[in-house]
């Protein structure tokens, strides 16, 4: 590899460690897909018009957590012992669980809700089957959601308090 990415055992792109660039999509992308994720849970029209786009960004957002933990773990060798980014390290190994969950449930949901959007269309009264479901798998979308997002602002949190007391000492 060349030395504008790869410096002494460390992912960089120009020069700045691949995790900070890498979190950063991790950081933004995943509250962006929770919150489009609980608008398609709770307005059909969204998810019928936005859907896929959730869908895209919900799996980049998912696909960059291992990236993230990957280029983290380099970084933290990088740097040695420091027991605020071993706490950091230990709430960002945690997130890779609630990622998938929440990854799954939106394709749940966009299945089951479209599913639902025929029954609707076919305007058979006793056939609710699929809207009861995606009412359910919405709930769980929404859950999943604001797990995602909490767990993802106590890890920056924890990664900005690591950053911030090395720069101050």
């Amino acid at each position: 590899m060349s030395s504008a990415f790869h410096t002494a055992g460390l992912l960089t792109v120009a020069g700045v460690p691949a995790h900070a660039l890498v979190v950063a999509a991790v950081a933004v992308l995943l509250p962006l897909a929770a919150l489009c994720s609980v608008a398609m849970a709770v307005h059909r029209g969204f998810r019928a018009r936005f859907g896929s786009a959730t869908l895209v960004i919900t799996a980049v957002a998912v696909a960059a957590v291992p990236l993230a933990q990957f280029t983290g773990k380099q970084l933290a060798h990088r740097l040695g012992p420091d027991p605020l980014v071993a706490h950091h390290a230990e709430l960002g190994n945690q997130l890779l669980p609630y990622a998938l969950g929440f990854g799954v449930a939106v394709v749940v949901l966009l299945v089951a809700g479209k599913l639902a959007d025929r029954e609707r269309a076919a305007e058979e009264s006793t056939a609710r089957t699929w809207q009861r479901i995606s009412t359910l798998v919405s709930v769980l979308v929404v859950a999943m959601a604001v797990l995602t997002t909490i767990e993802v602002v106590r890890i920056g949190a924890t990664g900005a308090q690591a950053v911030w007391t090395r720069q101050t000492s």
